[in-house]
């Protein structure tokens, strides 16, 4: 790359050489190396945004296909269908709209499998904001917690507590495990999410109104996997009007 290469060819660039697709993270991680003075200014990371944007509101070169993954135009998504045919992957892909949803609505997020795929070439630990998990109990309920699927907590600094623990479920035979490792942060002011597809959703009901489920009956919420493809789908489509 020459120096009068612009932002806008160091981002095509940059996410040509990474399958045609790049998440916030990755992009100032790695801008650099495709504009070298890309960090120049305090408001960087600012500027970045705005050429970024200003090139999707004009349906140039670049689109947005997640709240915080971008892609070339040219870049061909996974479909839903292809997606649901592989239990691992959905699973993952679950995850990585859950974990975006929680920084839309302003929590922090954490993930127990930051290596998981959200998208092709975009691990679910670009998304995330919380690396290392928060010593908010004791110990040993800690080395539990830190194996639910996906948490978000309260952004507070210095003070983050889980205010929203989500178990993906993908098999009906994991579910006692999901719910027993949410239980442990009963203590806490914190909502349950079991997310699982539909067809399950019976079942993890009546598994609910066992002890000591049913003691926290308000707490408790079980979604589907199309409730929350649709939510993440309708909080993007409201994003981009944004631009």
């Amino acid at each position: 790359m020459t120096g009068r290469t612009t932002k806008v060819e160091a981002l095509k660039e940059l996410m040509g050489r990474n399958g045609g697709i790049a998440s916030w993270n990755f992009i100032y991680d790695n801008i650099e190396k495709f504009y070298p003075a890309a960090k120049s200014s305090e408001q960087w990371k600012a500027g970045l945004r705005g050429v970024l944007y200003r090139e999707i509101r004009n349906n140039k070169h670049f689109k947005r296909i997640g709240l915080g993954v971008y892609a070339l135009l040219e870049y061909e998504e996974e479909k839903i269908e292809n997606i649901e045919k592989d239990k691992v992957r959905m699973h993952s892909y679950i995850e990585g709209l859950l974990v975006e949803l929680g920084n839309y609505e302003k929590f922090d997020t954490y993930c127990a499998d930051p290596t998981a795929l959200f998208q092709p070439n975009v691990p679910i630990a670009q998304l995330t904001t919380v690396q290392e998990f928060p010593e908010f109990t004791y110990r040993d309920i800690g080395k539990i917690a830190k194996r639910i699927d996906v948490i978000w907590f309260s952004k507070k600094e210095n003070y983050k507590f889980p205010k929203r623990a989500i178990e993906v479920v993908d098999s009906i035979g994991t579910l006692e495990n999901s719910l027993s490792r949410i239980y442990q942060l009963n203590e806490f002011q914190s909502e349950f999410w079991i997310v699982s597809p539909e067809n399950y959703t019976d079942r993890i009901n009546k598994a609910l109104k066992r002890d000591p489920y049913s003691n926290l009956p308000k707490r408790f919420k079980v979604k589907n996997y199309k409730e929350v493809v649709k939510y993440h789908a309708n909080m993007l489509e409201r994003e981009t009007v944004k631009f």
